[in-house]
């Protein structure tokens, strides 16, 4: 590439979505590219033209090792929607005039479903109005509901953490060893996906007897059977542990955390802000039991746990920035890194290239025929699916007993 490039984050953070800059950055370098810009906040800040140089924090491969052990998104995240493109012809032309301003041949953008629609549409623009500007994308979501890919840049931490936190929570509720039993809820973010939710069955092992019950929106909750499923639990356990996604959801559609609050606020993109849903169930089963309950909410703490994060998931992350970078310079556009599972037992995955047109605004759910008959556990097929994702660990660099950060000035 003769030109600079620039790489943005968008949309919820992961343990790893900064290894994607590393390797966004670091295959630029390779290539001589002049200057990597960062975006500073997605494209929201960047129409703004609020960039830095990244030579001023990785330059230094220390830097770049810092990077990967920096939590959430170093160069600031957003969640702008880009309007359509008919009527709204000025936003896109300022995205051009400051590519042009700065040198700018290439834009990367990290994210997940909606980012993918960013870069569709700035991609579908330069084509229709002969930009020479190009657009890729790299995979971003601890939702790991992104088509096409094998799974997610993200995910593997992301369930990494939530596997080894139920495992912890069930150990605690089974400190007491009561008569009656404590019935402890934990929710799990996923909104139309359940993939996060499904990992709390990765706890389960010859050390732990996994959760007692795991309830995914791929499937619609009754809150009748659920009930019933406590009642039983808590008469054949000495502590009950269950699961639940944050998004679901009733026979009518409503979320279940709706039931106790029906003026939830929307974002940009018109998605719902779910929470709650533990402590509505946790609420309910302590009114009509007499159980003592608690609900517990792992919210953004299941995507900042780079302390945590998999290895396998690192790394990955750092391949779909490097390799983003390498298909642009075979000078294709419009295009997202995909991660190819070749083998699960030894774990092998190559990368590819793929129409974003194919990607942008589709979401895949967890497949039925993983879920257990009952509607509320996982069965073997997605333990061998999940578990190569969770694999090694990368040790923070620790400074005065905490792990360090690299921190935008």
């Amino acid at each position: 590439m003769k030109g600079n490039i620039v790489v943005g984050q968008s949309g919820g953070p992961t343990a790893v979505i900064n290894s994607s800059v590393a390797g966004v950055f670091c295959a630029a370098k390779e290539l001589g590219v002049n200057k990597v810009y960062g975006m500073v906040h997605g494209i929201e800040g960047f129409l703004e033209d609020q960039m830095i140089d990244l030579g001023d924090y990785l330059d230094d491969p220390t830097g770049v090792e810092l990077l990967k052990r920096t939590p959430s998104a170093f160069l600031g995240s957003c969640r702008f929607k880009m309007p359509q493109i008919e009527g709204h012809e000025d936003v896109y032309e300022k995205v051009f005039e400051i590519m042009e301003k700065h040198d700018i041949e290439c834009l990367f953008y990290a994210g997940g479903n909606d980012s993918m629609d960013t870069v569709k549409m700035l991609s579908d623009y330069a084509a229709a109005h002969n930009k020479p500007q190009r657009f890729m994308g790299v995979p971003k979501t601890i939702d790991n509901d992104l088509p096409i890919t094998d799974h997610c840049p993200g995910y593997g931490s992301a369930a990494k953490y939530i596997a080894a936190s139920i495992k912890e929570i069930i150990r605690d509720n089974a400190s007491f060893g009561a008569k009656k039993p404590t019935v402890c809820i934990v929710e799990i973010m996923g909104r139309h996906a359940g993939w996060l939710t499904a990992a709390a069955a990765l706890a389960k092992g010859d050390d732990c007897e996994g959760c007692d019950a795991i309830y995914l929106p791929e499937t619609v909750f009754d809150i009748d059977a659920f009930m019933e499923k406590v009642k039983y639990l808590a008469a054949n356990r000495s502590s009950v542990v269950i699961a639940v996604s944050e998004g679901v959801h009733l026979a009518d559609g409503r979320f279940v955390c709706e039931l106790a609050n029906e003026n939830v606020a929307v974002d940009a993109f018109g998605h719902k802000q779910l929470s709650g849903t533990a402590a509505y169930l946790a609420q309910l089963v302590a009114a009509q039991t007499g159980l003592k309950t608690r609900a517990i909410e792992f919210s953004t703490l299941q995507r900042a746990a780079t302390h945590l994060a998999s290895l396998t998931d690192v790394n990955e992350a750092y391949e779909v920035g490097y390799e983003a970078v390498m298909t642009a310079e075979e000078g294709k556009t419009g295009m997202m890194i995909t991660l190819d599972r070749k083998e699960s037992t030894p774990y092998l995955c190559a990368t590819s290239a793929f129409d974003i047109h194919a990607i942008a605004n589709v979401e895949r759910s967890v497949p039925k025929e993983w879920i257990t008959e009952d509607g509320c556990g996982l069965n073997e097929e997605y333990e061998k699916y999940a578990r190569p994702l969770i694999m090694g660990e990368l040790t923070p660099l620790y400074v005065n007993g905490l792990p360090r950060h690299l921190v935008r000035k």
